[in-house]
């Protein structure tokens, strides 16, 4: 009975160290970007934007899928600070977007508390639009 216990006990804190580890990870890691693949119809890549770490400055100049992988609320600012867009994404839910205006740039800043996590699918050859 005492080695049963001594089992489930070590199991138990096994996994909440396992968890630890997952959980610091996440939140140790800066806002980025990782490039999943690219041709010359769509390019791909998962975006992880952690709490108030903004992502860099950039623009989409494709029409674009974002597929939500945590639920959150992300902001779309311009240099000066001022919001472009505010979008709210469901887990698990896919949203388009059109491409940006000409020349405008922004950075996507989370003000929430959690990590957001997307995946992004650039489509290429909607320049005729």
């Amino acid at each position: 009975m005492k080695r049963i216990a001594t089992i489930a006990i070590t199991c138990g804190l096994s996994f909440t160290a396992g968890i630890g580890v997952m959980w610091a990870q996440t939140q140790q890691q800066p806002s980025h970007r990782e490039p999943q693949f690219e041709n010359s119809q769509m390019e791909a890549h998962y975006s992880l934007v952690m709490p108030h770490q903004p992502l860099t400055f950039h623009r989409h100049d494709h029409a674009r899928t974002i597929v939500a992988l945590t639920d959150g609320v992300l902001k779309a600012v311009d240099k000066s600070g001022k919001v472009l867009h505010t979008y709210t994404w469901k887990k698990n839910h896919a949203y388009f977007y059109e491409k940006d205006p000409p020349g405008q740039m922004h950075a996507d800043v989370n003000d929430t508390s959690k990590p957001i996590e997307v995946m992004v699918v650039e489509l290429r050859g909607d320049d005729k639009k």
